[in-house]
């Protein structure tokens, strides 16, 4: 069945199977966006791969939406909007700099009840552990989560973790929380940035580099002693 596949199909198939759940619209935009009717294309394209069986899809949504054929996923769970909210902060990053090392569902620690972020990934040169809020939750709650990554930090196992930079000191990532909601949570020892998008998060950032060049204090943004700099 290989030779069947073209090198987009299977770019399209590794993509499904990183994000677990891929909605066509956003198929069109990563895959199709340079074609005179990219719609149909990624219709065509979509429909031969899954009668090939390798890619499974639900139509519960509107586009259908693509998932990995092992799926542990029902078709109709509320996880493809999870996955779909990962998806989107990804094609919003993609819209600045495309972010590198990216792992959806990281889990660091190895271990459960460790730190579980939605996202991690090298953006503008910054690693970050994302958590997406999509429900409110108490602040009790997420100060809990916040001290997970604080344990983490002392844990000092984060400085052996595959991406980080061979010459110079390892670096802890910020966490941002994607959330329309603000959080009274805090630490002494690790980045917390809450924004309501990532084009919220370069807006801020922006902001900080005029008041850098206009010479006014910059906000302090340092994890791990390494400068954030998204600009």
């Amino acid at each position: 069945m290989s030779f069947r596949l073209s090198q987009r199909d299977k770019d399209i198939i590794a993509f499904i199977n990183q994000f677990r759940a891929v909605d066509r619209d956003s198929l069109v935009d990563l895959f199709f966006k340079q074609l005179k009717s990219p719609i149909n294309a990624c219709n065509s394209v979509m429909v031969r791969l899954y009668r090939l069986g390798v890619i499974e899809r639900t139509q519960q949504y509107s586009p259908t939406v693509y998932l990995p054929v092992d799926a542990k996923i029902k078709k109709n769970s509320q996880k493809i909007l999870h996955f779909l909210s990962i998806l989107d902060v990804y094609k919003q990053m993609c819209t600045y700099t495309p972010p590198k090392q990216l792992i959806v569902e990281d889990k660091p620690t190895g271990r459960k009840g460790g730190i579980e972020p939605d996202l991690f990934c090298i953006f503008k040169g910054s690693p970050f552990w994302i958590e997406i809020q999509r429900n409110q939750y108490s602040e009790q709650k997420m100060q809990a989560k916040i001290n997970l990554y604080e344990e983490f930090f002392f844990s000092d196992e984060w400085k052996a973790l595959h991406w980080q930079p061979e010459d110079r000191s390892a670096i802890f990532p910020s966490v941002i929380l994607i959330t329309p909601v603000r959080y009274a949570v805090n630490s002494d020892h690790i980045r917390i940035i809450q924004v309501a998008s990532i084009h919220e998060l370069m807006e801020k950032y922006k902001g900080s580099a005029k008041h850098q060049r206009d010479g006014k204090p910059r906000e302090s943004a340092s994890s791990g002693g390494i400068k954030i700099n998204l600009t």
